[in-house]
């Protein structure tokens, strides 16, 4: 398995990647699939080409893309020492495997290279217990709940917002 920071000669892969995503755990996503099946590749280009303060891992499995996440640092003064995490997905085939761990691992790695950067967030759909079973693993702590923050078909879904400190 590598894993990479994904360009924007990787966008056509990446996107495929996110669309299944969204169609196989849609609870799992503030975004639908309607909405970014609309996305142009050159929108989807600039969304993953990396920058001082953003970036997107891809894990790669016998030369294909099998996960992502995108890591997204605060611009704002009193904020900037914060990162997120987003759109973390791995292929159904290939959970269990490590792959999700390997890009946390890489991810979390790169963000203590960012000057400044002391915490990384993210938010897990509080059912999804193995995500969070993996997050807690690796340093994360839950520090709180938001009832209903997603609607999907008319189900609900809470999020668990966790925060991983790096300083």
């Amino acid at each position: 398995m590598e894993i990479k920071i994904l360009t924007e000669t990787n966008a056509p892969e990446y996107q495929q990647l996110r669309l299944r995503a969204l169609q196989t755990n849609p609870e799992s996503f503030g975004s639908t699939y309607d909405k970014e099946v609309a996305f142009t590749l050159d929108y989807v280009k600039e969304r993953i080409q990396p920058t001082n303060e953003k970036f997107v891992l891809g894990a790669y499995d016998d030369g294909n893309l099998v996960g992502i996440a995108r890591f997204v640092r605060e611009t704002d003064q009193k904020v900037k020492h914060k990162g997120n995490i987003y759109g973390m997905y791995v292929a159904p085939e290939m959970r269990g495997r490590g792959v999700g761990r390997a890009i946390l691992i890489d991810m979390i790695d790169r963000a203590k290279k960012m000057e400044g950067v002391e915490q990384i967030h993210l938010s897990v759909v509080s059912s999804n217990l193995s995500a969070k079973k993996l997050y807690e693993s690796l340093g994360f702590k839950s520090y709180g709940v938001e009832p209903n923050a997603l609607k999907d078909n008319g189900q609900y879904y809470d999020e668990d917002f966790m925060v991983l400190f790096i300083d």
